[in-house]
């Protein structure tokens, strides 16, 4: 075992995946003080969390559906955001391991105020968490350095002079399209659209979560994912989701996807392996990062995004990735944050 540490884990949030980030800030806070170090759980919208609600929390898991709008504007009102950089909790900290998922705390916002206040903290600096989960911003990066993804437009907002055209959309990038917030995860607000009398609702879903919408080409194919940790990179594990979306529920429902180690031919691994390390580098992400990807019937990998802040619940894809190359998630934890210190 290292030397024992003073963790803060920052979990939950006002994001619509704060049931995920919970998920995951738990299971995290359990492995690190299984690793002998000392461990707090901070939730920006409610404070620092006691073992008793730890808890309840971590019975309760991930819901079928995010929460209401509603419900995180109630959290949001009373979020800890002006005064969080003077916590103790966060200040006087060895490491904060950011358990955060969507929003502020996958955006930079929250990544730009730690390195205003020194302390070391696990994932990509407040440039590339804002650049990866810019969907827009990142495809442009991606293209220049050479990573493969499909074509889009952005939507134009509602309140704009502007228009969408369905038939446009249909000539440009040919049915089916996905239309998705362009800065939210977890496949909130997503849509698969089929034909043109469709594409309107599905954009006014996507708007409902995010100022900015993408239309997207559908690629067709296998769904695989692609996890980086430090430099090396982990086995490709392959997703069959029980619905045609990979959407939410499959996501965080036990027995909604099955999930596995993809057999791929050689040329396949590598292109894969290829394109995850180009998109890490250009996207100048660090510590550890999961790469998304459809994989056509031509064996042409497609990036779809880059997830900086991973979800690590139960039934996520980064330690299971670990767990394929032989790294427990306990140690998994440990590695992460000891990357997040070696990078200070």
């Amino acid at each position: 075992m290292s030397k024992s540490l003073r963790i803060t884990v920052l979990l939950g949030g006002v994001s619509a995946e704060r049931d995920v980030s919970l998920s995951s800030g738990l299971r995290i806070a359990m492995a690190l003080r299984e690793k002998g170090h000392e461990v707090i759980c901070l939730d920006p919208a409610e404070g620092v969390l006691t073992r008793e609600t730890e808890r309840s929390l971590l019975a309760s898991g991930v819901g079928s559906a995010p929460p209401s709008l509603e419900a995180l504007a109630g959290l949001e009102s009373r979020a800890l955001s002006p005064v969080l950089g003077t916590l103790p909790e966060l200040t006087e900290a060895d490491c904060l391991f950011l358990a955060l998922h969507g929003g502020q705390g996958e955006d930079g916002t929250i990544q730009a105020l730690l390195d205003m206040v020194g302390v070391p903290y696990t994932g990509s600096g407040h440039l590339a968490s804002a650049l990866a989960m810019d969907k827009h911003l990142s495809k442009v990066v991606l293209r220049s350095a050479g990573v493969a993804t499909a074509n889009w437009i952005m939507a134009p907002a509602p309140d704009s002079a502007e228009t969408l055209d369905a038939d446009d959309v249909g000539r440009h990038l040919d049915w089916p399209v996905v239309v998705k917030p362009s800065k939210q995860g977890s496949t909130v607000g997503l849509s698969i659209v089929r034909a043109p009398e469709e594409l309107a609702a599905a954009v006014r879903e996507a708007f409902r979560y995010d100022d900015e919408v993408m239309i997207e080409r559908f690629v067709p194919g296998r769904e695989l994912t692609v996890g980086i940790l430090g430099d090396a990179v982990l086995p490709t594990i392959e997703i069959q989701p029980v619905k045609e979306l990979y959407d939410y529920e499959c996501k965080y429902t036990p027995g909604m996807a099955k999930e596995f180690v993809a057999e791929l031919s050689p040329e396949e691994a590598s292109k894969l392996a290829d394109q995850a390390k180009r998109a890490f580098q250009a996207l100048k992400l660090r510590g550890y990062a999961r790469i998304d990807f459809r994989l056509d019937p031509q064996g042409q990998p497609w990036c779809l995004e880059a997830n900086t802040l991973p979800g690590m619940t139960p039934t996520s894809l980064i330690p299971q990735a670990a767990a394929a190359a032989g790294v427990l998630f306990p140690d998994l934890c440990e590695r992460i944050v000891q990357l997040a210190l070696a990078k200070r």
